[in-house]
């Protein structure tokens, strides 16, 4: 069944393994996941759990969201989301989602917002070739051809200069290196997106 938890990106870091290989890790805390709602086939049209992570201030929270929060006896939540394709029978409004749901060597999905680089051109945002830098070129980091001249306008999903980044991106099929339940980390195989600080989910593999 998929398992999922909410946590914090706090950085990278690296571990050896047994065979004393140097393996590149990703430190996730997941401090107190609290299941807020329970979604049945029956009243949704689907199973899910709501978990939410990280408290957030009585005076930054409104009437709604205390009161959604109450039946879980719990204070508002900062980051929500939910995790479909689980055993909601398994689970209670109000229980605390740890990450010892997780073990060394599980594989599992990592989603969160990627880092934002701001306006950029095609060669970095869409990983085009420059032209010739050479004297004489005047074509050197420009989009190129804009497409056939018979439609009169540029077609629609064109690679062109723009923002880039600040999107939703999941990492598939990384490794739990190590799971530290005294103090609520996850070391997961590899680089996740986002900064540091950055709010993550932590989900089953779907392709494992």
């Amino acid at each position: 069944m998929t398992k999922g938890i909410l946590g914090r990106k706090i950085g990278m870091t690296q571990v050896f393994a047994e065979n004393g290989d140097l393996i590149p890790v990703t430190v996730i805390e997941a401090t107190g996941n609290v299941v807020l709602q329970k979604k049945s086939a029956d009243v949704d049209g689907y199973e899910a759990i709501q978990i939410g992570f990280e408290d957030k201030r009585e005076k930054l929270s409104n009437k709604p969201e205390k009161g959604h929060v109450a039946k879980a006896e719990t204070a508002p939540k900062r980051f929500i989301r939910e995790i479909r394709g689980i055993n909601v029978e398994e689970y209670e409004v109000g229980q605390e989602v740890k990450v010892n749901i997780f073990a060394e060597g599980d594989t599992v999905d990592v989603t969160g917002v990627s880092k934002g680089k701001g306006f950029q051109g095609a060669i970095k945002r869409h990983n085009q070739s420059r032209g010739p830098m050479s004297h004489g070129s005047r074509y050197h980091r420009r989009p190129g051809s804009m497409g056939p001249v018979d439609p009169n306008r540029v077609f629609k999903g064109k690679l062109l200069p723009g923002r880039m980044g600040g999107e939703q991106i999941t990492i598939q099929n990384l490794e739990i290196v190590k799971v530290d339940a005294e103090r609520n980390l996850l070391l997961v195989k590899g680089n996740v997106p986002g900064p540091k600080k950055a709010l993550i989910k932590v989900k089953s593999a779907i392709k494992a």
